[in-house]
């Protein structure tokens, strides 16, 4: 199976297209207020044409109520419902049964301990992200630039697909499947210029990067 490449945080049309262009298999939308790459609910309806059958509209929210992700379903129609922060199983396997779509939840990885919750998260999603465990104070639980140890998802037995992210970017991709066996890799702050502005030749430069490191998947 192919990796999957997803560039999320995309803001402008000029990267979007930019990334459908290079081959994104995924486009992330954030839709969380204290982040450079929060999108307006007018934003995104005008992104989401633009991405409609060119690749996945995955919608990225932390800890939303049923209206604001209401409000989210109908502006961007997204195919999927990645979600990145607090959400209990119960919460997610609701949301999935609301919305009717596919939902991904991101776990933050530090230790292995952090992966104990791991069985029940993949009872209730249909996809893992497992992303960096975000320092204390920080006000965004992802797209910080930072690594964990994909060491700790070496022999992972988990039938969902899942992704890695975390501090990835061109030169780093490779080696980040090569440990994980990651069926896919998400990137955010590894493409950008500066916080929430996305450059386009690093976003072809990840793309080719996280192609060429294919071969390298058995999921």
């Amino acid at each position: 199976m192919s990796l999957s490449v997803k560039i999320c945080g995309l803001s402008t049309r000029e990267t979007l297209e930019a990334a459908l262009d290079a081959g994104a298999d995924m486009v992330g939308f954030v839709f969380f207020p204290p982040s450079s790459r929060h999108l307006s609910l007018e934003t995104a309806r005008a992104l989401g044409s633009v991405a409609q059958r060119r690749a996945l509209k995955v919608a990225l929210s932390v800890d939303a109520d049923d209206e604001t992700l209401r409000a989210i379903v109908e502006a961007l129609k997204p195919d999927i419902l990645q979600l990145h922060g607090h959400e209990t199983v119960d919460r997610v396997a609701a949301i999935k049964a609301m919305f009717g779509l596919e939902v991904m939840k991101a776990l933050p990885v530090e230790k292995a301990t952090d992966l104990a919750t791991l069985p029940a998260y993949a009872a209730a999603a249909d996809r893992i992200l497992f992303d960096a465990r975000p320092p204390k104070g920080a006000t965004r639980p992802g797209g910080l630039g930072a690594v964990f140890d994909w060491r700790l998802l070496e022999n992972l037995a988990l039938k969902l697909p899942f992704m890695v992210s975390g501090g990835l970017h061109a030169g780093n991709v490779a080696e980040a499947v090569r440990i994980t066996r990651a069926g896919g890799v998400d990137v955010s702050s590894g493409v950008e210029c500066a916080p929430g502005v996305k450059d386009i030749e690093m976003i072809q430069e990840f793309i080719r990067a996280a192609r060429a490191s294919e071969e390298l998947t058995v999921r």
